[in-house]
C-alpha cells in the first residue's frame, strides 16, 4: 500500500471511529443506544488500524477510562440499591415498563416507564406509597449518578482519542 492509502484509510478509520464514539458516549445516558462497551471497542479497533504508539496510547487510556466509567457506575448503582434494599425485581420490572413505554411514548417513554415501573414493583412489595416513593426515587437518583459518571468518564476517553488523533497525524 502507499503512503497515499495508507492516509486515507487511517482518515477514514478515524472519522468513521469518531462517529461511533459519539454515539458510545450518547449511549451512556440514552439506553437505547450501545454506550461504554461501543467506546471500548471502538477505540480499540481504532488503535490496532492505525498501530502507531500514539493512538495505541490514547487508545488504551481510553479504553482504561471507560472501563473505569463502567464500572463506577455499576459499583455505585450496586451499594445504593443493597443499601435501599431494593432487589433485582421492581429493578427488572421498571426496565421491562421502560421498553413498553419507548414504544408508547417517543423519546421520554423509556424514562417515565422505568420510573413508573420501579415505583409500581415497589408498592407492591411495600405496600406503602412513601415507602415505594422514597425507595424509587434513591434509586433513580443512583442510576442517573451512574449514568453520569459513565457519561463523564467516555467523554474523557472520547478526550483521549482526539488528543491520540492530532498527535497521530501531525507527527
Amino acid at each position: 500500500m502507499s503512503v497515499m492509502d495508507t492516509t486515507t484509510v487511517e482518515t477514514t478509520v478515524t472519522v468513521v471511529a469518531g462517529l461511533l464514539l459519539i454515539v458510545g458516549v450518547l449511549g451512556t445516558i440514552i439506553p437505547i443506544l450501545p454506550g461504554s462497551l461501543l467506546v471500548i471497542g471502538t477505540l480499540l479497533v481504532w488503535a490496532w488500524v492505525l498501530g502507531s504508539a500514539v493512538s495505541w496510547t490514547a487508545g488504551i487510556i481510553g479504553i482504561v477510562l471507560a472501563v473505569i466509567g463502567m464500572s463506577s457506575s455499576a459499583i455505585l448503582t450496586g451499594r445504593k440499591m443493597r443499601r435501599e434494599q431494593i432487589p433485582h425485581g421492581p429493578v427488572i420490572f421498571g426496565v421491562v415498563v421502560g421498553i413498553i413505554g419507548m414504544f408508547l411514548v417517543p423519546v421520554v417513554g423509556l424514562f417515565l416507564g422505568f420510573a413508573l415501573g420501579l415505583l409500581v414493583a415497589e408498592y407492591v412489595r411495600r405496600r406503602d406509597l412513601a415507602a415505594a416513593w422514597r425507595s424509587s426515587v434513591e434509586a433513580l437518583k443512583s442510576l442517573g449518578l451512574g449514568m453520569l459518571l459513565e457519561f463523564a468518564f467516555a467523554s474523557l476517553a472520547v478526550f483521549a482519542f482526539a488528543v491520540g488523533t492530532f498527535l497521530h497525524f501531525s507527527g
